[in-house]
């Protein structure tokens, strides 16, 4: 199973909207794009993809741009994998007559295997995301003599 880029940057965009969740500032989209270094065309239609998903909402106007819907704590990274994969990650259904005994054991620990990463994916929040980012960079920032 690999991340697809959708989703990264997705990621990368409400971490950079949680960012400013506190003081209620809205981002546009060409300041998350260079905060996160994403295409600017691309990331129009990811934001809009978070929009109608309910993870983000859009405030028009002069000081309009992009906020976090819901408190960072309140935004899983499973929010955002299925909001961005819609159904692409879901697992095939299980057939109701497998063709083989060895059919219906590869779908069994196929879904035993999504059922692990879905568990992962909804322990962790973004607010986690931006806390071991902190955390990364204070360890980076240390100097050692």
């Amino acid at each position: 199973m690999e991340l697809s880029n959708k989703t990264e940057y997705a990621v990368l965009s409400l971490i950079a909207l949680a960012a400013c969740y506190s003081s209620g500032e809205s981002l546009q989209i060409r300041e998350i794009a260079a905060r996160q270094n994403i295409p600017n065309r691309y990331l129009e239609e990811l934001l809009a993809t978070l929009r109608r998903g309910g993870l983000i909402k859009s405030i028009r106007g002069v000081k309009g741009g992009y906020v976090l819907a819901r408190e960072p704590r309140k935004i899983t990274l499973l929010d955002a994998f299925r909001c961005m994969e819609q159904g692409d990650a879901d697992v095939p259904k299980k057939n109701s007559t497998p063709s083989s005994i060895e059919t219906e054991v590869v779908q069994e620990v196929w879904q035993e295997g999504c059922d692990a990463v879905y568990s992962v994916l909804q322990k962790y929040t973004i607010h986690d995301i931006c806390e071991q980012r902190a955390k990364q960079r204070q360890m980076e920032s240390m100097y050692y003599i």
